[in-house]
């Protein structure tokens, strides 16, 4: 009789083959940062935000063809959300563009959704998020060429770095040429070509 039972529990699960896949765990995806063409400025931007609109900030950092490090950024911004403080360290690197004159840029994160916002020019309900999106789509067009392209957060490490160091900055900060001890392990690593594996 426990032998019938068994027979009719797999056939079940024949009958109906999806329950035998929903328990597979999905291989992890190779995530890698990538270094700009020669000419090229790459920005990493990153968003943090501790709690439902709670205190955030943001940060980023530029590098060349080279790895090589240009300059970083990190700030708090107050109370906000994680939407908010992604489009605020986008708005704040984009400003850094224009002040540092590079033309060529490649810009990247790992907030997807509102990368397609952005790129796809749409708009969204939010007044505030709205705000800054058109702020963006405003500063955009004066780079003369620009990319825009979404990375795992494996692969933003560093940029997450200067976003989490900027909860402890009381003002915003500034690094040029040279960048914070903190970030030197991971910018390393990016240079190297380091897979970051992550687990889905």
């Amino acid at each position: 009789m426990l032998a019938i039972t068994k027979i009719l529990r797999f056939e079940k699960l024949i009958q109906n083959p999806v329950c035998l896949f929903r328990s597979l765990p999905k291989a992890p995806i190779p995530v890698t940062w990538e270094k700009p063409k020669i000419g090229w400025t790459k920005l990493n931007f990153d968003g943090s935000s501790k709690g439902k609109a709670g205190k955030a900030s943001i940060g980023g950092l530029f590098r060349n063809h080279k790895a090589d490090f240009l300059l970083g950024y990190a700030e708090p911004i107050g109370r906000a959300n994680s939407i908010i403080a992604e489009l605020a360290a986008l708005r704040r690197g984009l400003e850094l563009v224009l002040e540092n004159g590079w033309s060529d840029v490649w810009l990247e994160g790992d907030a997807k959704t509102l990368l397609q916002i952005i790129a796809q020019r749409r708009q969204i309900r939010c007044a505030e998020a709205q705000r800054y999106i058109s702020h963006i789509n405003l500063i955009i067009p004066e780079i003369n060429n620009c990319i825009l392209t979404h990375i795992y957060r494996e692969g933003n490490r560093a940029a997450d770095k200067f976003a989490q160091m900027g909860h402890l900055c009381g003002k915003p900060q500034v690094w040029q040429h040279i960048p914070p001890n903190q970030v030197l392990s991971i910018m390393h690593e990016d240079a190297e070509g380091k897979i970051v594996f992550r687990k889905i």
